[in-house]
């Protein structure tokens, strides 16, 4: 008995279906399923195995790639994806913490409030409040065939000198950035690494005053982020926009806080550990900054937090003056 040829198969298994399968696409997966397929496989399941391809190939690139991954990144970002386009919701960008006692071992940067309040015995405490709040929203998805998402965000980092008594505990400085990113899945693997996403984004970083305590930048940012099982870490470098000198409050900036930013965070059960790390990379005139944090369970919906900061831009205030930090608190959320 002749067998019938290869072709022939698939062109009975086109045949036999619906229109709506019968696509370009479609065919060619019938063809190199078939050409690979060993002689056990029947038209049936060679049929099931295309249509659940091409199925696939039209879900979101986000969907295929976190799925895809048992790793602490991804299924942080799958947990943000199930609530994140719900009514009402925000989610989590940044870590969100309250350092209830942030001690500064190094002398508070007491100079540009000295000028500006035309105060020569004004003064700051080494012990002062430190929390952030960073939020993120989606505004579009899949922009780009099934990958390319928008998301906008808004971070506030603020120092409450709550313990200054003297002074009517003001807030000493307050950080704003907003920002806007363009999202994209990948799921390459790298140096034993996975590349989950790399977004592409603007942002700009103020705190809000005018005269001599203005300070403020725009940038042009990358980052690119890995993954392997409880480990991940994030790249960024940026470009900063330039200003008019006349305008300029701080055109040194980026001799201090640098061209790029590095951050790696690792899951061992319910702690966490992360690095931040930044610098200008230059042989002369070497700056940077460097933070190291730990969360740990205290609760169901909180853990204990501790942070150390060593060296420049702690806040905009400050990215010209080194501060040596440690504070203990709380966090809400984490990278991981």
């Amino acid at each position: 008995m002749k067998w019938p040829s290869r072709s022939a198969i698939a062109a009975l298994c086109v045949i036999s279906l619906p229109a709506f399968a019968q696509s370009e696409a479609f065919n060619a997966c019938l063809m190199e399923t078939l050409t690979a397929a060993d002689n056990s496989l029947t038209a049936g399941e060679m049929r099931s195995l295309c249509e659940d391809r091409i199925g696939r190939e039209k879900l979101d690139k986000s969907t295929l790639v976190l799925e895809s991954s048992d790793a602490a990144a991804s299924k942080r970002l799958r947990e943000e994806h199930q609530v994140e386009e719900e009514a009402f919701v925000i989610t989590p960008y940044l870590p969100n913490y309250v350092l209830l006692g942030a001690n500064n071992f190094s002398e508070p940067n007491v100079d540009p409030y000295r000028i500006a309040l035309d105060d020569p015995d004004f003064d700051l405490d080494d012990m002062e409040v430190k929390f952030q709040l960073s939020l993120k929203f989606p505004l579009a998805k899949s922009l780009i065939g099934n990958n390319g998402d928008l998301y906008a965000a808004y971070t506030n980092r603020s120092f409450w000198q709550a313990y200054n008594t003297d002074n009517s505990s003001p807030f000493r400085e307050t950080n704003h950035q907003p920002e806007m990113w363009m999202r994209f899945y990948s799921g390459w693997n790298v140096w034993g690494m996975r590349n989950v996403l790399n977004d592409v984004g603007l942002v700009h970083q103020s705190n809000g005053r005018g005269g001599n305590l203005s300070r403020s930048w725009n940038r042009l940012y990358a980052r690119f982020v890995f993954e392997k099982e409880n480990l991940a870490f994030s790249f960024q470098p940026w470009y900063r926009f330039k200003e008019d000198e006349e305008k300029d409050n701080n055109p040194d900036i980026e001799d201090y806080l640098g061209n790029f930013e590095f951050t790696t965070a690792y899951k061992a059960d319910k702690h966490e550990f992360s690095l931040m790390f930044r610098n200008n990379l230059k042989s002369e005139d070497n700056r940077g900054a460097v933070q190291l944090d730990w969360s740990f369970p205290i609760h169901d919906r909180m853990n204990g937090y501790v942070q150390w900061f060593n060296g420049y831009g702690e806040s905009l205030i400050d990215y010209d003056h080194n501060v040596n930090s440690v504070g203990i608190g709380i966090k809400l959320t984490d990278w991981l």
